[in-house]
């Protein structure tokens, strides 16, 4: 490979809640084992070299005064939507700054709907939309996710209509790929989720900030290329935040083509006088969507593709009671451990807690709206995902 994912890299005292925090109150590592974050969604591999490098050339000049962002910033973006996703018909006017893809989601609640009204998201969650909605006093209205026979998330397209009629709802959020269970949505089952919408006169933002860490076999399709209906309907959010390891210099961006929606939430969200990008951001997009960007895209999807594959092979054959759908997408396995859990007469924190004390940092997943459930990343040098797993199974299973 051109570029390195192996190295172990070394993020203590550098601003890494990865491994900084352990997210679960009073869990304490025992002495003797190391810590390996596989909780928060960040990657814990060295970001793309021509980031940095454009980074460090703009920070050499000493000056940061006000400034727009530069046509190079929006026409990256245009060439990236085009060669990753095969958009087209997207121009500068239909790109918005933001800042992260939560602050979209809350610009467009506070635009398109009131306090109290409700709201419909798919179940499992992502926590950041359960945050979100209560923060801003929406009403979360579930519509479950079912696995088929094969284990396969599926949408129940007749719970999402009936839902939307009953609560009278007519704001969506979407979530594409899925988190936290990894679905990557083929084209036929995002027309007839946004058919469902469009029956139901919503508006849908669909969240697509995982759209380039799709694994291997699989592909994204952006929610607004499946209709025209579906073009107009939707406010999408990406970011290269997720893509290549960026979340803390903040920057995201939506693509809106219908004038009445970008409108209103570009009206809503500068209310706060707070969504401005930093410029560090824009040098940092700039110097991630290149063609050298896509090289190490499709390296990095190599690496998690082979370690989902581990990690979905090893749990399936060593961890009776315990269930998971492999992903399509990102790097995160959703782990049903209901089973294991009633047969060892254990709780779900209790388990939680005994692979933190040998320093297998993952995610309590209950928050997701899944009960006894943990979440875990895998987007870590192969060497540590083999090591927790062999705690995992020697100290805890």
């Amino acid at each position: 490979m051109q570029y390195d994912f192996t190295t172990l890299l070394d993020r203590t005292g550098k601003d890494a809640i990865a491994v900084e925090v352990i997210p679960l109150k009073d869990a304490k590592i025992d002495e003797g084992f190391s810590r390996i974050p596989m909780w928060v969604a960040d990657m814990n591999y060295a970001t793309l070299p021509s980031i940095q490098e454009r980074v460090i050339s703009r920070a050499k000049h000493p000056a940061f005064g006000y400034f727009d962002p530069s046509e190079e910033y929006y026409n990256s973006i245009i060439r990236w939507q085009k060669v990753r996703n095969g958009v087209n018909r997207l121009s500068k006017e239909d790109i918005g700054y933001e800042n992260g893809v939560l602050g979209c989601v809350a610009s467009a609640l506070q635009t398109f709907t009131s306090p109290g009204e409700a709201v419909l998201v798919h179940a499992p969650t992502y926590i950041g939309f359960t945050g979100t909605l209560e923060n801003n006093g929406r009403r979360i209205v579930l519509s479950q996710l079912v696995q088929d026979a094969s284990g396969t998330w599926r949408m129940d397209y007749e719970d999402m209509d009936q839902k939307l009629k009953e609560h009278k709802i007519h704001f969506a959020i979407f979530c594409s790929p899925h988190n936290p269970t990894g679905r990557v949505w083929e084209k036929e089952e995002i027309q007839a989720a946004m058919e469902i919408y469009a029956r139901n006169n919503c508006v849908v933002v669909s969240d697509e900030i995982w759209s380039d860490l799709i694994l291997e076999g699989h592909r994204h399709i952006p929610t607004q290329s499946v209709s025209e209906d579906a073009r107009m309907r939707t406010i999408a959010v990406y970011a290269p935040s997720k893509t290549f390891n960026l979340a803390g210099l903040i920057g995201s961006y939506h693509i809106i083509y219908n004038d009445y929606l970008r409108d209103k939430v570009r009206r809503q969200s500068s209310l706060s006088h707070y969504n401005n990008m930093n410029i560090l951001s824009m040098y940092a997009l700039m110097g991630a969507y290149q063609p050298e960007g896509e090289v190490w895209v499709d390296e990095l999807r190599q690496v998690l593709t082979e370690n989902v594959n581990y990690g979905y092979e090893f749990i399936r054959s060593h961890f009776k009671g315990v269930s998971l759908s492999k992903p399509e997408g990102t790097y995160m396995l959703y782990l049903d451990c209901s089973e294991w859990c009633r047969e060892h007469g254990r709780t779900i924190e209790e388990l939680i807690r005994a692979g933190i004390r040998v320093g297998v940092i993952w995610q309590d997943g209950r928050p997701f709206n899944r009960p006894d459930t943990i979440r875990m990343n895998l987007a870590l040098p192969k060497a540590l995902v083999a090591e927790a797993f062999d705690r995992l199974d020697k100290y805890v299973f």
